[in-house]
């Protein structure tokens, strides 16, 4: 229980940000899958993941937590520093260390251009909020920041989610603490009826149309929307519910 209210406060602690993608219009999605190496308990990672959720767009995570030895040396040998977030772009050729910077292309190439990262005092309040929610996660223990031993899946998982979901973050932090890469598949809400709990649009707004493209994708592979949603092409499974998906990734991948 503890475990998802610290979560829950997490989300809270950033003003809910990467609940929901409302510029559908102005959002162009890259050609080619951008990467981001990223550590999920980092406060600029974080603020950076909150852009791509509210873009809705898709990348492929390289987790690289403290100690770990998977991915990190890649990073370190792409920029020269061990410093994250790092995001690779393909279809621009660019490979962006600082947070800011990186939410200023995303924003240039793939959503409002008129939009930039906060500067000044916004900056500061914005990663302060973003180091109080890691705060709040880091009570006990600290969550998706060092690496534990795993053994590295042959192809890369998929995971339906979007940044301030409670019940997804646990997991985004197991796939990070076990240096499991994946592709974020985001799921922020597109319409104001999607906001709160599935119970309130199944029961209010049933017949409100679906405009995310991976909400409708999901819609049509399960006849739901919800998440967290794991697939991994190694074993055939697919599963939703937190709990059970860290149950599975710990027996799967766990040492």
């Amino acid at each position: 229980m503890f475990d998802l209210l610290s979560s829950v406060m997490a989300s809270s602690a950033r003003g809910w940000r990467g609940s929901a993608a409302f510029n559908g219009d102005k959002t162009r999605q890259p050609e080619k899958m951008l990467v981001l190496y990223d550590i999920e308990a980092c406060p600029y990672c974080r603020v950076v993941r909150e852009v791509l959720s509210e873009l809705d767009v898709d990348v492929l995570i390289y987790p690289c937590p403290v100690g770990g030895m998977r991915f990190r040396p890649d990073a370190l040998d792409i920029s020269g520093v061990s410093q994250f977030p790092l995001l690779l772009d393909p279809n621009t050729g660019d490979e962006i260390l600082e947070s800011a910077e990186i939410i200023d292309h995303l924003y240039k190439h793939y959503g409002n251009a008129r939009r930039v990262s906060p500067r000044g005092l916004r900056r500061q309040l914005s990663i302060s909020s973003s180091m109080a929610a890691t705060a709040v996660r880091s009570i006990g223990r600290a969550r998706g920041m060092n690496a534990k031993p795993s053994v590295a899946p042959e192809q890369v998982l998929e995971l339906y989610s979007f940044e301030s979901s409670p019940y997804s973050r646990p997991v985004r932090e197991l796939l990070t603490e076990l240096e499991i890469p994946y592709i974020l598949r985001n799921f922020a809400k597109s319409r104001w009826q999607e906001m709160g709990p599935p119970l309130v649009r199944s029961r209010w707004f049933p017949d409100a149309p679906i405009t995310s493209a991976n909400r409708l994708r999901l819609r049509e592979l399960t006849g739901r929307s919800q998440v967290p949603y794991l697939i991994d092409p190694n074993t055939g499974v697919a599963m939703f519910e937190s709990k059970d998906i860290m149950a599975y990734l710990n027996t799967q991948y766990g040492r």
